[in-house]
Order: structure tokens, then sequence, then C-alpha cells
């Protein structure tokens, strides 16, 4: 179709009696026909045509990541950073992955210049810390422990305030581009990072970004399980897959919409979520 035509067929949503199948043959047309419907939102000056065009926005938009979602799943949810965006432009659509990659690489290159080839892993996890708790100040959002921002890694990187899961998915893929590693953990309650040294005899140890990298030992972790009266799993101790940690920020990003009383939002990310399952 010429813009001329698509600009039309816009038009004709005007009409009550064919909307509906203007509708259904703008969806067909997919998501390269939003930028005409967002010129359209602006020249109509119609509270009802606005809404209307709104929610064709948002079906062609939620459609396409739908898609991203599959795709990215299919090709074995390799890239983290990649999951997490998708996430990211559930509420924000034109969330850039270049500029979040641009962030994580500029915290990687300044704990690079502080670390030292023959460092014990304590001390390479200190010097981690620094950079992520102390330079950058990224800190738990325990104001706002509930509001969906605190899983959408873009808003986290601007504000530097997360949940534990969002916090620990920027420190993992920091140290995992140090070359450190690093693992995710699915504890009860609380996401933690597990840290494998590949010295002879070493043991492995867990960080806490929720409370600032805190360094915790096997003992810390069975301690907390068995306060929160459940059985232990030997996944509360071993690393988790990239899927496990989309999955798990999905189900606090519906949580969140769930708190807050939006039903819609939260049943959407419900179907998201069905995707990783």
């Amino acid at each position: 179709m010429t813009n001329k035509e698509i600009k039309a067929l816009i038009s004709l949503l005007d009409d009550p009696e064919i909307a509906p199948q203007i509708q259904d043959k703008i969806q067909n047309l997919g998501e390269s026909i939003i930028p005409f419907l967002e010129e359209s939102w602006e020249e109509t000056l119609d509270g009802q045509q606005q809404q209307r065009l709104e929610d064709l926005i948002h079906h062609l938009q939620f459609e396409g990541l739908q898609q991203r979602l599959k795709v990215w799943r299919e090709a074995g949810a390799t890239d983290l950073l990649e999951g997490m965006w998708l996430l990211n432009t559930y509420q924000y659509p034109d969330a850039d992955y270049q500029a979040l990659n641009r962030a994580i690489e500029q915290l990687r290159f300044e704990a690079w210049t502080a670390l030292r080839p023959e460092m014990h892993p304590a001390d390479q996890v200190q010097t981690l810390n620094y950079v992520m708790f102390r330079t950058h100040k990224f800190a738990a959002n325990t104001q706002h422990f509930h509001s969906p921002a605190n899983s959408m890694l873009q808003r986290v990187i601007e504000t530097k305030r997360g949940n534990p899961l969002t916090l620990c998915v920027i420190y993992l893929l920091v140290a995992q581009r140090l070359k450190l590693p690093v693992f995710g953990v699915n504890l009860p309650n609380l996401f933690v990072l597990t840290f494998r040294p590949e010295i002879k005899g070493a043991e492995p140890f867990y960080i806490n970004c929720y409370n600032r990298g805190l360094v915790l030992s096997r003992t810390d972790i069975e301690h907390y399980v068995s306060q929160l009266n459940i059985s232990s799993n030997p996944m509360f101790y071993e690393p988790c897959s990239n899927l496990d940690i989309v999955r798990r920020a999905l189900r606090n990003l519906q949580m969140s919409f769930e708190k807050l009383q939006e039903p819609m939002k939260a049943a959407e990310v419900a179907v998201l979520l069905s995707i990783l399952e």
C-alpha cells in the first residue's frame, strides 16, 4: 500500500459502521503502520478516535513483542540483555537495545580498569561492588518495591534503583563480560548471584545485590531457606538459566500490576510469560 492509501484507510476508522473491519485490516499490516497511526493521533482532536488509535498501536506493539519473545526463546535464550530489553519494551516500546548495551559496557570498562589478573575472587567481587554500589550508587528501591519500573532495565539504569532481580541482572551482565564465573540463583523471595571460583578447592559463594553486594556462604543460604520454613531444594544453590531469569522478571512485573490494580496489564504479562513456560 502507498502512504496515501494507508492514510485513507486510517481515516475510515471514524465511521462506526465499518470501523471493526478497518481495524482488522490495519492489524494485518503489522507494526510498520504504527508511525502512520501515531501521526493520525497527533492530527485528530477527537478523544474517542485517539483512544481507538492508542488501542490499535498497543495491540500491534504487543503482537510484535510476542513474536520477538518467541524468536528469542527458540534461538536458545542466549542473550540475557536482549531478553530483559524485550520485557522492557512492554512498557517502553521505543527502548533502545544499544543504549542499554552501552550502559553495561561502560560499567564493564570501569570495573576492568580496576581489576588485576592475580586478584582473589573475593577481591574481584569487592572491586565490582565498589563500581556498582559506591561509584554508581545502585541500590534497592525499598520505597517503591512493587513499582513496575523496578523490572525495567532501562529505568533501573537511569534511576539507579531496582528490585533484587534487576540489580543482579546488571551485576551479572557486567561480571560475565569481565569473564568472571558469576551466575544467577533462583532463591524463593530473593534473587542472588553465585560466584563459582575456578581455583581448585575454592568454595562457591553468593552475592546479594539487594544489599550492596553482600557476600554470603552456602551456610547463610541454608539458614535463609530454613527461616522460610520450606523444604530445601538443590536449585536454591545452583546457577539458573537466562530463561529462568526473564521468567522471574515477568512474574515480578505481573505481580506489580496486580498490586497496582491493573488487571489488563497483568493479564498481558501473563501471556508473555506463557511464551517462555
